[in-house]
């Protein structure tokens, strides 16, 4: 007969080991988007904040031949990832031994990277600014372009005044002075990227059963969304200077789940469904290389865009009176995703089809793993471990978030401050999988190896009983 493990004594344990397991690296992943507040026992809150500080560095290509794919390396390019920080919260409540409600909140998806140094990746306005015909063909010597680029450059710099046969040559060389132009007009700036969303989701869940073993839960989700991206340096060829700016906005989805508990053994199961969500986003865009092209190079329009849908997959389960095991398993279709701005899009459409180019998309799908074991040491005390694996989502990646999926392993801490009151801490140090960076054409532009990060996170939570009777 297997052995009886209330999980009234393993509460200590319960919950050490959420604090930094909910940090991903593949697409732009980041919360986990965590809902196991929702199946605690009785009165729950939580208030949760995890920051990220991550190394990521490599090396730009030398290869800057718009037509050649392969990468040569180059210069060195430092650590591009910003530090990171996000808040979940978490409420939970029984309404009777049957219905239970709870709000949640958290920040699920985001980006941060910035280029500085002197690399591809940032502007540096000088003579060797890269001159690449978007439009196939039209310049076949490449050598006399660049020397006929490098001097009106100059002559642009100083502030003289264009002979008639310079203001002929650059109508004849059209788009590549104007890449040129947008490299000497954002020289010193790096490329930038910077993706923020905020979630609240409000769940209902019933239970049912004999014992009330089972529960099936789901509710709406409201979902913000802003970013904002900056392409700089000769990497980036025509693209060179372009810049844009996503308005916040706030649309909605849903989740849905069910879950099975045996509190005898403290084991706990859930899996959770939340749907992709369809945002239409107010973006502005400026794209200098367009104005060669008959393009508007500044605009204003709606773009619509689909953050994906994903499953998570929670479990534990009591191994004797005082130490839970624990498993997490989630995935998410990260190569349905794209980010396809309208003037990028359209600009690209010229060398590259109707279809045109999408400015950020992924080959993989993801998968995340963890596994985690907890141990009460004392009636106040538990300490936790876990080993995870994040699969990326594919090599090569965008250059604005160079990753593929890590390896990890953490530790965390839970003290019971009172018989409700408890306070929990912890940390994850990340190896991450060696990338290539490339451009949505398929061009490689960079390779970072050898790179890793770590996370820290605090947790401050609430627990009580409810009774019916």
């Amino acid at each position: 007969m297997r052995p009886t493990f209330h999980l009234k004594t393993l509460a200590v344990a319960v919950a050490t080991l959420s604090v930094t397991s909910v940090a991903s690296a593949a697409g732009l992943d980041r919360s986990g988007q965590d809902i196991t507040a929702f199946l605690q026992d009785g009165v729950y809150a939580e208030a949760v904040y995890t920051y990220i500080d991550a190394d990521v560095s490599g090396y730009d290509s030398a290869n800057n031949i718009p037509t050649s794919n392969g990468y040569v390396q180059g210069n060195k390019v430092g650590d591009i990832a910003e530090s990171y920080d996000f808040f979940r919260y978490g409420v939970k409540a029984d309404v009777n031994d049957t219905f239970s409600i709870g709000i949640l909140y958290d920040e699920p998806f985001g980006a941060a990277a910035d280029y500085s140094g002197n690399n591809n990746f940032v502007a540096r306005g000088d003579r060797n600014a890269i001159i690449s015909d978007i439009s196939g063909g039209a310049i076949t010597n490449f050598g006399a372009a660049a020397g006929i680029v490098g001097d009106i450059q100059d002559k642009i710099a100083a502030g003289n005044t264009l002979t008639p046969t310079e203001q002929g040559q650059l109508a004849q060389l059209g788009a590549p002075v104007a890449i040129t132009q947008a490299e000497y007009n954002t020289r010193g700036e790096g490329t930038n990227v910077e993706v923020r969303s905020e979630n609240i989701t409000a769940i209902l869940g019933a239970k049912f059963g004999a014992n009330k073993e089972f529960q099936v839960y789901g509710g709406p989700v409201a979902q913000r969304l802003q970013a904002d991206v900056k392409l700089r340096g000769t990497a980036y060829g025509p693209a060179t200077g372009y810049t844009s700016h996503i308005s916040p906005d706030q649309d909605y989805g849903w989740l849905a789940g069910v879950s099975y508990s045996k509190p005898e053994i403290a084991l706990k199961a859930a899996l959770t469904y939340r749907s992709e969500i369809d945002h239409k986003l107010q973006i502005a865009e400026t794209y200098p290389v367009a104005a060669a092209l008959g393009i508007n190079p500044v605009q204003s329009n709606t773009m619509e865009l689909s953050t994906p849908k994903s499953v998570n997959f929670d479990f534990q389960t009591g191994l004797n009176k005082t130490t839970l095991a624990t498993a997490k398993v989630r995935w998410v279709p990260w190569s349905d995703f794209e980010i396809v701005p309208p003037l990028y899009n359209d600009v690209s459409k010229g060398s590259y089809g109707p279809d045109g180019l999408a400015l950020v998309g992924y080959d993989d799908d993801q998968w995340q793993v963890e596994l985690g074991m907890a141990k009460r040491l004392s009636p106040a005390l538990a300490l936790s471990g876990t080993v995870g694996w994040d699969s990326g989502a594919g090599d090569p990646t965008t250059s604005l978030g160079p990753i593929d999926g890590y390896y990890s392993v953490g530790l965390g801490a839970k003290y019971n401050v009172t018989e409700n009151w408890a306070v929990s801490a912890g940390g994850k140090y990340l190896w991450f999988g060696d990338a290539k960076g490339q451009l949505p054409t398929k061009k490689l532009v960079g390779d970072f190896q050898d790179n890793d990060g770590y996370i820290l996170g605090l947790k401050l939570s609430y627990q009580g009983k409810q009774n019916f009777n």
